[in-house]
């Protein structure tokens, strides 16, 4: 049987596949054939790893949409909070901005552990109790 093929991708990808497995063009092709009448044919590498590159792409995407929807949502909170707190002469008191700054770095490192241990640690009573807010910051 002889077989005429006009398109170059689908050439390129027989050679790389008789390459691949060290056999004639002809043999790669009807191996290929073969997988391609099979109720399910083993993907090839190039395959697997376009459909890898690809799900990737669409992770990315969403990873992204993800993020903005969270960016939003925290200037939203903040907008919140900034109405509806008045500013006060004692919010400028440098022992206050130290403990405010003080209890964002312990949040930031909370939860920064709780992502590297991939575990959700949120148990009230495993926690420390945090200090007054007006206490003088070590």
């Amino acid at each position: 049987m002889q077989v005429y093929l006009s398109d170059p991708k689908v050439i390129a990808g027989l050679n790389r596949e008789a390459r691949s497995g060290r056999v004639s063009v002809s043999q790669a092709a009807g191996h290929a054939i073969a997988r391609g009448l099979q109720s399910s044919p083993r993907a090839d590498p190039e395959d697997r790893l376009l459909t890898l590159e690809q799900s990737l792409r669409g992770h990315m995407r969403s990873t992204r949409q993800d993020m903005q929807i969270i960016q939003e949502l925290v200037v939203e909170v903040a907008r919140a909070l900034f109405v509806r707190l008045p500013d006060a002469i004692v919010d400028q008191d440098p022992t206050v901005q130290a403990a405010v700054d003080r209890r964002i770095e312990r949040m930031l490192d909370d939860t920064a552990a709780r992502i590297v241990s991939g575990r959700p640690d949120r148990d009230p009573e495993r926690r420390q109790p945090e200090g007054r807010s007006f206490e003088p910051a070590t």
